[in-house]
C-alpha cells in the first residue's frame, strides 16, 4: 500500500494525461493571419494539427467544415497554404480548428514555415 502511494506521487514526464497531450507545438510567434471566406482572422498559435483564431465566434458552428487559407510572412515574402479545417472550440472572441488529415505537401510547407521561422530567430539573436 505505501508503495502505490509513493507511485502516485512520483512526477511524471508531463502534467497533461496521456490522452489530453497535444500531438504538436503550438507556434505563438509566426507573423501570420487566416482568410476564411474572403475575411482575414488573426491567428492567435497554430500547430501541425490546427489552428486557433481571433475571431466572433458567433459566425461560425461547432463541427463545421470550412476552407481555411494560412498566410505566413516569411522575410521577403507571404506564403499562403490552403487547407480544410472543422471547428471543434468556441468561445467568445475565438475558434479552435482542427486540420483535416494533412497532405504530404501541406506538411513539408508548414514544416517550411517553421523552418524559416527558426532560421530567423537565429540570425536576429546573432544580431545582439
Amino acid at each position: 500500500m505505501f508503495n502505490a502511494i509513493l507511485s502516485a506521487l512520483r512526477p511524471s514526464k508531463s502534467n497533461d494525461l496521456e490522452k489530453t497531450r497535444r500531438r504538436y507545438e503550438r507556434r505563438v510567434s509566426d507573423q501570420c493571419v487566416s482568410m476564411i471566406d474572403g475575411n482575414l482572422y488573426p491567428i492567435i498559435d497554430w500547430s501541425f494539427g490546427g489552428v486557433q483564431i481571433a475571431a466572433d465566434a458567433r459566425k461560425f458552428a461547432l463541427n463545421q467544415e470550412m476552407d481555411v487559407i494560412l498566410k505566413f510572412y516569411t522575410g521577403n515574402n507571404v506564403v499562403e497554404i490552403p487547407h480544410k479545417a472543422r471547428i471543434v472550440r468556441k468561445n467568445i472572441n475565438s475558434i479552435a480548428c482542427q486540420f483535416l488529415p494533412l497532405t504530404k505537401q501541406i506538411h513539408e510547407r508548414f514544416r517550411s514555415i517553421v523552418d524559416d521561422a527558426v532560421a530567423r530567430e537565429f540570425v536576429d539573436s546573432q544580431l545582439v
